[in-house]
């Protein structure tokens, strides 16, 4: 072939396009370097996205924890590829994605719920990636070049990854359905969420009564998932069935491998639901944590019952959560409100912060002061019943009492009844809403 005199030698050419990819390899660098730095930005904004918008992934705290675990291994991935050019087919998935998905199975979570958070991750991701170029002053050519080769790397990294965590999702819910019997799983499930459930198949399948008083309760186990974790709960509910003097069976189900749903009967009585009582009579394997709510009658009651349990378990179990007991239930001062609360936790945050000023911060003055101006409303603003309550002397709990409403002067205005509640937020999520140094300095 013979080159017109305009047209470079065929090796010229080759350069120049070596050149070009490697300007688009070292500006993909830079981008991805700049993303490094806001990592824990984007981790916590696209967490917090698809809590919001996505069906069941904010139901629980362990699993909104769990999320921003897989985000965060699933945008560290991509970052570490666009920083070193590594091609997706070298990469092994994170271990927190691949457990977030498992869980989700176990928690019979619908699988299109996964599907769309990763698809949801990878619109977010290029359009963080758009809005870098579009801050970089580019020649138009090279523009369109990293938008490609951008595009090409997140959308092959987030077709790579979703194949994965939904073949190891579907593995999971097969074993999981087969481990604990779907018929039952189903049944209970359409009982808690359907408008008009066939309640005698229910009772059919699971020989439980609808029509009697319950009591529902949730037993988990945190820490390391050790093989014999349902087997002990299992055991659990029976025992604590049994010292309930329960007019029956319980249903136990078990929700993932270290969470079980309870259901006790009790015919036409009403139990104890006082958690210092039950604390006495139930004896809670070591590590064993156990919500509960409030006993109901009939359908709604079995459905309203164990809505209850799953505030008071939602309470528990927010990261940074600080009950000091293994008990919770619905009915304990303060559960049902702090409930409501924590459902929006950067809210309640802020207004955390804004009503107690100083006493919101995690430091162990200001809990001391919490406890005593909190322990101090309690028993109706008496020095002396406080004091015994404490077991400390009067004039210890008056010099507290006025350091803590000194405190809350650096606070808005707020009456005793908002200074109560946002007491009792920091008693049960502790870290999770107070001001911790770091806070600041961000």
């Amino acid at each position: 072939m013979t080159l017109s005199p305009m047209s470079p030698p065929q090796s010229q050419l080759s350069r120049a396009s070596a050149a070009t990819d490697a300007e688009v390899v070292m500006a993909i660098a830079h981008i991805g370097r700049e993303l490094k730095s806001r990592e824990r930005e984007i981790t916590e904004g696209m967490s917090a996205l698809m809590a919001r918008e996505i069906d069941h992934l904010d139901d629980d705290p362990q699993l909104v924890e769990m999320l921003e675990a897989s985000v965060h291994g699933n945008v560290a991935t991509v970052i570490h590829v666009l920083v070193n050019d590594i091609p997706v087919d070298h990469l092994q998935p994170t271990t927190a994605a691949v457990e977030y998905a498992r869980r989700l199975a176990q928690r019979d979570v619908p699988s299109n719920s996964l599907v769309r958070a990763y698809h949801m991750g990878q619109h977010a991701m290029l359009r963080i990636c758009h809005d870098e170029i579009g801050g970089r002053e580019l020649p138009a050519p090279l523009t369109l070049a990293v938008i490609k080769r951008l595009t090409e790397i997140i959308y092959s990294y987030v077709d790579w990854i979703t194949l994965y965590v939904f073949d190891a999702y579907e593995a999971e819910r097969t074993r999981w359905m087969n481990a604990r019997g779907s018929v039952r799983s189903a049944t209970l499930h359409a009982v808690l969420s359907a408008d008009r459930p066939d309640t005698a198949t229910f009772e059919t399948e699971t020989g439980y009564r609808l029509m009697q008083t319950h009591l529902a309760l949730i037993l988990w186990r945190p820490g390391p998932e050790q093989p014999s974790t349902l087997n002990m709960l299992d055991t659990q509910a029976r025992a604590i069935a049994k010292a309930l003097h329960t007019n029956g069976p319980p249903i136990v189900a078990a929700i993932d491998r270290r969470t079980v749903w309870v259901w006790l009967p009790f015919g036409r009585c009403h139990p104890v639901t006082d958690t210092t009582k039950l604390r006495a009579v139930v004896d809670l394997a070591d590590g064993t944590r156990l919500a509960l709510g409030l006993p109901s009658h009939g359908l709604e009651g079995f459905r309203r019952s164990h809505q209850q349990a799953g505030a008071a378990y939602f309470i528990a179990t927010v990261p940074g959560a600080s009950s000091p007991h293994p008990v919770i239930g619905f009915g304990d001062p303060g559960v049902a409100a702090v409930s409501l609360l924590a459902k929006d936790l950067g809210s309640t945050r802020a207004w955390v912060r804004e009503v107690l000023g100083e006493l919101a911060e995690d430091t162990d003055q200001a809990a001391t002061l919490r406890l005593t101006l909190s322990t101090y409303y309690a028993k109706g603003e008496s020095h002396v019943r406080t004091a015994q309550s404490l077991t400390v002397h009067r004039n210890t709990v008056k010099y507290r009492i006025t350091k803590a409403v000194a405190a809350t002067s650096s606070a808005a205005p707020s009456d005793k009844l908002d200074i109560a509640l946002a007491l009792q937020v920091c008693r049960f999520l502790g870290a999770g809403v107070l001001r911790r140094p770091r806070d600041d300095a961000r």
